[in-house]
């Protein structure tokens, strides 16, 4: 399966860069990718085991939306025991977004990497007429 994130060298951190031809795609795209990091698969889930989370967020900035994005995304997973696989947007602007967020049970999965919580500190998210990109730095 062709990665959709490039992972960045970082020191006691990870940092990524997330590509997406729309908005939707970023966000969508920079769910997957920390749930890719977190988690590989093993065994696969059977359809009727999903677990559908709608998700709404308002901030003031596409900055705040994204890191309440992700992090809303990370203690929804902990609190629920669910790695996220597939992301649907409703409404996705600059300063708000509805959602439905897929999980699948922990358990059918093998837990790699503890992602505490997306970070500001050189968040980096561009919009152009080619697409949108974003980079990152993850606390673990």
């Amino acid at each position: 399966m062709k990665k959709f994130y490039t992972l960045i060298d970082h020191t006691a951190d990870i940092c990524i860069k997330v590509k997406g031809k729309t908005l939707e795609d970023l966000f969508s795209n920079a769910g997957a990718a920390v749930f890719d990091i977190i988690a590989e698969r093993q065994r696969e889930s059977k359809k009727d085991e999903l677990k559908k989370f709608i998700i709404e967020q308002e901030a003031d900035n596409l900055d705040d939306l994204f890191i309440n994005w992700l992090n809303e995304l990370l203690s929804l997973s902990a609190a629920r025991e669910v790695i996220f696989t597939e992301f649907r947007f409703n409404t996705l602007h600059d300063t708000f977004l509805s959602a439905v967020a897929f999980g699948e049970a922990s358990e059918d999965f093998k837990i790699n990497t503890e992602i505490k919580a997306a970070t500001y500190h050189e968040l980096l998210i561009k919009k152009s007429a080619g697409g949108c990109s974003a980079q990152v730095i993850l606390d673990v």
